[in-house]
């Protein structure tokens, strides 16, 4: 009789007849078989994420670039437009949660799907308000709309809920890198886009966020109808009653947990902070929407375009060392934003080093935050990653506008600087109790050979 493997791995073997007599090896056999299809599960979660993020990208980056100048444009004030940024990444924070709850309790196909239909019903919503010039009704748009940004950054870490731990930043890279065709192609629209808002008789500026509401309905259709099967499920991220394993106890952060927290809530803050008012200051400097729409690709070229890159060296150099590099680059950002004046070139470079430190920062931070923690708690514990750098992203972005208008462009590049010093800070301390820690256990194992 054939002892061939079934896909599911048992916790009893049964034998018949005698003839499978080696428990052991069946079970070995099996092993071997749930390790392949875990491979294949993973290969297609891979491609399916990262078809569904070139396509939420697009709307994401079409979306993000006029939001600003929509306040402006509905409010008449330059000091609301970086209530642009707030509503987007406080409706992303508020959604952070809850998803990661839903992915706990349905699986990630579940989640990421309602995530990206909320993000389309509020870039509808958006254009409703810009055409009403009602305020509040553009503001709860950018709100819903900020679903759409939490969708993309949890699509990451479904992309590792199967990975090996030695190509977890790899894998992340791998999705937060499809995201960039997207996102560059996306502010590109704006020259196209305001003509398609003419014909309709919408303010020119809210015809990007009729391609968001298409994008972004057309990712969820892609999570919904291909995300199968559920990789968090095959992981086992899921209980048995579909409740989160966690649920009932605290979240397990670990000291690197909350360093990799302060790592990406601080990328977050920097780039909330500066990216907040670059579009008004980029208007202010005579630009063109075409010229605005170009420059925001560069960026997002930045943050999306070299995230395997960044992957790799965080795999093989470590997350610690891949967030200083990181910050290094940030902090160039700020040196060559601040002095860069109505001189396009070098706006472009600080944007661009901005996007380079953003991405290194973030996939580093991320790996950080998730670094030895089960996978039946990693949703609670994405969730409130997210939302914690969110939130981070959308204070800076609160007190934005109000330090362009009252200080000026170059003065806030420097206030940003802040979160670059929180950074060094947290991950030398976490380097100094990494040498601790090896010291001691260098000490014990010399004391117990003597």
């Amino acid at each position: 009789m054939s002892c061939r493997p079934r896909r599911e791995v048992d916790t009893m073997v049964t034998t018949v007849g005698g003839n499978c007599s080696q428990p052991g090896a069946v079970l070995e056999a099996r092993s071997r078989d749930d390790e392949i299809y875990r491979e294949g599960v993973q290969r297609r979660t891979l491609f399916v994420l990262s078809f569904a993020q070139v396509v939420g990208g697009l709307g994401n980056g079409a979306g993000l670039t006029i939001a600003s100048l929509l306040i402006r444009e509905v409010s008449g004030s330059t000091r609301l437009a970086g209530l642009a940024v707030v509503m987007v990444t406080l409706g992303a924070s508020l959604a952070s949660i809850p998803l990661s709850r839903l992915a706990g309790r349905r699986g990630r196909r579940t989640a990421l799907t309602l995530g990206w239909s909320l993000g389309s019903a509020g870039a509808a919503t958006s254009i409703c308000g810009a055409f009403t010039a009602s305020l509040p009704l553009l503001l709860a748009g950018l709100g819903l709309f900020g679903a759409s940004t939490a969708t993309n950054l949890q699509s990451r870490f479904a992309a590792v809920d199967l990975a090996p731990p030695h190509r977890t930043g790899r894998s992340m890279a791998i999705v937060t890198w499809s995201t960039a065709a997207g996102a560059i192609a996306g502010p590109n629209v704006a020259g196209p886009a305001s003509e398609v808002a003419q014909l309709v008789s919408i303010p020119q500026a809210a015809g990007s966020m009729i391609f968001s509401t298409v994008a972004f309905a057309v990712a969820g259709a892609i999570n919904f109808a291909a995300l199968r099967p559920d990789p968090l499920i095959v992981a086992g991220g899921r209980s048995a009653r579909g409740t989160t394993a966690s649920r009932t106890r605290a979240l397990p952060l670990s000291t690197t947990s909350r360093i990799g927290l302060v790592t990406v809530c601080a990328a977050h803050g920097a780039t909330g902070l500066v990216m907040a008012v670059s579009p008004i200051q980029m208007q202010d400097n005579g630009w063109s929407l075409q010229t605005i729409g170009l420059i925001m690709s560069i960026h997002f070229a930045g943050m999306f375009g070299v995230a395997p890159v960044m992957g790799a060296l965080t795999d093989k150099a470590g997350a610690q060392r891949t967030a200083l590099v990181g910050q290094v680059l940030v902090a160039a950002s700020l040196a060559t934003s601040a002095t860069a004046g109505d001189r396009l070139p070098q706006f472009v470079i600080g944007l661009l080093l901005l996007g380079l430190g953003w991405s290194a920062t973030s996939i580093a931070g991320s790996a950080l935050l998730v670094q030895g923690v089960d996978p039946g708690d990693r949703p609670p514990v994405q969730g409130f990653g997210d939302m914690s750098m969110t939130l981070s992203s959308a204070a800076a972005a609160c007190v934005s506008g109000l330090l362009f208008t009252a200080l000026g462009f170059p003065t806030l590049n420097v206030v940003a600087g802040v979160f670059v010093a929180a950074v060094l800070t947290s991950v030398g301390m976490l380097h100094r109790t990494s040498l601790v820690g090896a010291t001691r256990g260098g000490a014990a194992a010399d004391s117990s050979r003597s």
